[in-house]
């Protein structure tokens, strides 16, 4: 397994993914980060934990729009396990973050 920082909102991450994964996780992590400072920039600063989630949804809703449209097809389980333990990871660290608040 190998292991990437990302920077999200100014805010680096240790992500865990599978080895070869590495370069798209960057990737998604800047799409991710995008969406976070566009959400910071229309709502103000009201805690990374709430950021994330306006994100999150944010981008959940891009994409159910775009399999709406026809532009994305369903993904299979198989193509999203390196992504799926990246996520597993961030999603730890925002609970221990959130515990300490």
């Amino acid at each position: 397994m190998a292991t990437v920082t990302v920077e999200i909102n100014g805010r680096p991450y240790a992500v865990g993914c599978a080895d070869g994964q590495e370069e798209r996780v960057r990737i998604l992590a800047r799409q991710f980060d995008g969406h976070v400072r566009q959400v910071a920039g229309e709502v103000g600063h009201v805690g990374d934990i709430r950021l994330f989630l306006m994100a999150g949804l944010l981008l959940a809703d891009e994409l159910h729009e775009a399999r709406l449209n026809g532009g994305v097809a369903p993904v299979d389980a198989a193509s999203t396990d390196g992504v799926a333990e990246a996520l597993n990871a961030v999603a730890a660290r925002l609970e221990k973050i959130a515990q300490g608040l």
